[in-house]
C-alpha cells in the first residue's frame, strides 16, 4: 500500500528558471515524510490520521531521533509552479534492523490528466536513540505499523 500526502507549493519554491528548485524539492519530501510518518502527541488532525501510520514521535522531549544517512532524487521533467497540491506518493522499500528507505514519487495533482510524475526520490532513516545517540533497534509495534506499506523500491536512472 502507498500513501498519497497532497503538499501546496509555494511560490518561493521556484527558481529562476520558473520551475521547483531542487533544495525546495527536499523540502517537499521531508513535509511529506515527516507529515505521514511522524507525530507530535496524538494526532488530532482527522485528515492526517487517515494517512499517517503514526509510529514515531517526533516531538521535542522524544526518545527516538530518524537521522537521514542517504538521500537519492532523481528529476524526470521540470516541475512548474501548480496552484492545486501536488501529490507526494510515498512507502518503505525496505525495512532493515534499524532503518528503513521510504521512497516517493512526486507527481501532479490527483485528479489532474494526464498525470505526471515530476520526480523519483529515496530517503534512508536511521532511528537513533535519543539518550545514547546510538542506532537502535526498529520496535514491533514501530515494524507492524510500517509493513503494510512496504512496496518494492524504485529503480533510478544510471548515468555512466
Amino acid at each position: 500500500m502507498r500513501l498519497h500526502v497532497p503538499i501546496q507549493l509555494r511560490w518561493s519554491d521556484l527558481d529562476a528558471y520558473g520551475h521547483v528548485n531542487n533544495a525546495s524539492m527536499l523540502k517537499i519530501l521531508e513535509e511529506a515524510r515527516v507529515f505521514a510518518f511522524w507525530v507530535d502527541g496524538d494526532i488530532a488532525d482527522p485528515q492526517q490520521a487517515q494517512w499517517s501510520t503514526a509510529v514515531i514521535d517526533a516531538g521535542p522531549q522524544a526518545d527516538t531521533k530518524s537521522v537521514i544517512s542517504r538521500q537519492e532524487i532523481e528529476y524526470v521533467t521540470s516541475m512548474p509552479y501548480i496552484r492545486q497540491p501536488i501529490d507526494v506518493e510515498l512507502w518503505i522499500g525496505h525495512l532493515g534492523g534499524a532503518s528503513l528507505d521510504v521512497y516517493y514519487e512526486v507527481k501532479s495533482p490527483i485528479g489532474v490528466e494526464p498525470r505526471v510524475t515530476y520526480v523519483k526520490a529515496s530517503t534512508t532513516l536511521v532511528l537513533v536513540d535519543a539518550a545514547t545517540d546510538r542506532p537502535r533497534r526498529m520496535h514491533p509495534h514501530e515494524r507492524a505499523a510500517w509493513e503494510p506499506y512496504l512496496d518494492e523500491p524504485l529503480t533510478f536512472r544510471r548515468r555512466a
